[in-house]
């Protein structure tokens, strides 16, 4: 094999080696570094990782210890950083019901119950278009994330929606559901759209034609979200029936069913590599489940009202819920532990997410807040005050430099 290329990978921390083989075929392999910290010395890293990948020779090692001294700049590169208000945009008459920001932080997106979506400048505050053609509330927005260049509503209407986020033009629509839709993502490569649905089931479709591939049928109840694995072979399903299912992407048959729940499920999504399943339920505790066995591995009981909430940091080795009971609970995915309780917020917590380098959290309350903390003290950081009712998105750019928060005020605030 001959090396052709370096690529950095910023979140999780990583290496990619672009190759060709002895017969001309291209292919690429990564080495991660999640436990990558800016203490750590350069050369050792560089010989350690020369002696599990046999494409770094003598020539190249310059190369990857500049990568890894760029990747570890990265890293305390927000880390302190205070975020002041930019911008406050009105978006629509009726209430909102979601909103998704582009990779770049450059455009967002709001749904309403106006029945459409409107995109928008970040920089300028602009309307760039409205989304005009669904005939009940547009419930869920997302964009095509690293690329950026679509954008999916889904509707009580029953139906989905393809967009360019270039120009505004409908794309495609999908339909097929016998209830509202509540919840759509697309595949990490943008080939595949699930979408979620009260129908009491899930569907998979090809973004291209707008097929539909699968029918995800075994839910009693509401099917509130779906998400799929980085590898996009499976795909994951939450719902009101207590129960968290696994399906093959390509059959859609089921492959497991995590049912130890005890009320309904508010949250369910895989961390990075997808070895691990973190879910949350109105039962009031989160659960941490082995993708691989289908055991649940740990259940986290500290929260005192029901958990909203579930994410993993870029690495896939944390994990935080957020709850009614006001707070934040951070635990350690691969040892179980509690690493720190968040307490501060005067309100249930509706959302919570890390920043992309993993060293901060964001959370969102009823209280009309949101609230940065640090991710290794719990210590809280920085309060984003102004909204005058519930904030119930947060989001950060893909670089962390910026923040978009939207509220039950009808507003979203910029925040750099």
């Amino acid at each position: 094999m001959k090396l052709k290329k370096l690529k950095l990978r910023y979140f999780p921390p990583g290496i990619i080696f672009e190759y060709e083989t002895s017969l001309g075929e291209a292919g690429q392999r990564s080495v991660d570094l999640f436990d990558l910290t800016p203490e750590h010395n350069p050369d050792d890293l560089v010989e350690f990782i020369a002696g599990k990948e046999p494409l770094i020779t003598a020539s190249t090692k310059h190369q990857v210890k500049h990568l890894i001294v760029i990747l570890q700049k990265r890293l305390t590169l927000n880390a302190s950083k205070r975020y002041t208000l930019k911008q406050v945009q009105k978006t629509h008459l009726l209430p909102l019901t979601n909103m998704a920001l582009n990779k770049a932080g450059t455009k967002f997106a709001t749904g309403s119950y106006d029945r459409t979506c409107k995109v928008w400048d970040i920089d300028s505050g602009e309307m760039l278009f409205t989304l005009e053609g669904h005939r009940n509330v547009v419930y869920a927005v997302s964009f095509n994330n690293p690329y950026s260049d679509k954008i999916i509503t889904g509707s009580f209407d029953k139906t989905c929606k393809l967009w360019s986020a270039d120009t505004g033009d409908l794309l495609s629509v999908f339909e097929g559901h016998e209830g509202e839709v509540v919840h759509a993502c697309f595949s990490p490569l943008s080939t595949m759209l699930g979408t979620a649905s009260m129908d009491h089931t899930a569907k998979i479709f090809d973004v291209e034609t707008a097929q539909e591939l699968a029918c995800l049928k075994g839910h009693n109840a509401e099917v509130i979200t779906v998400s799929f694995e980085q590898q996009s072979q499976v795909v994951l399903t939450g719902s009101f029936d207590h129960s968290v299912k696994l399906w093959d992407v390509r059959s859609g048959r089921q492959i497991r069913s995590f049912d130890e729940h005890q009320n309904e499920i508010s949250a369910a999504l895989f961390n990075y590599d997808g070895k691990l399943v973190g879910t949350g339920s109105m039962d009031q505790t989160a659960k941490l489940w082995d993708f691989a066995s289908g055991k649940c591995i740990a259940t986290f009981e500290g929260h005192e009202d029901e958990v909203l909430d579930v994410s993993f940091d870029c690495s896939g080795r944390r994990m935080v819920t957020s709850s009614v009971d006001n707070t934040v609970r951070l635990y350690d995915a691969l040892t179980t532990k509690c690493l720190a309780v968040m307490t501060g917020h005067a309100g249930e917590v509706g959302k919570v997410v890390f920043n992309p380098e993993g060293t901060r959290l964001l959370t969102a309350s009823n209280d009309k807040t949101a609230m940065l903390w640090d991710a290794s003290t719990g210590a809280c950081q920085q309060i984003l005050e102004g909204h005058a009712d519930d904030v119930f998105y947060i989001s950060f750019n893909y670089d962390g430099n910026m923040i978009l928060t939207g509220s039950k005020d009808n507003s979203c605030r910029v925040w750099k």
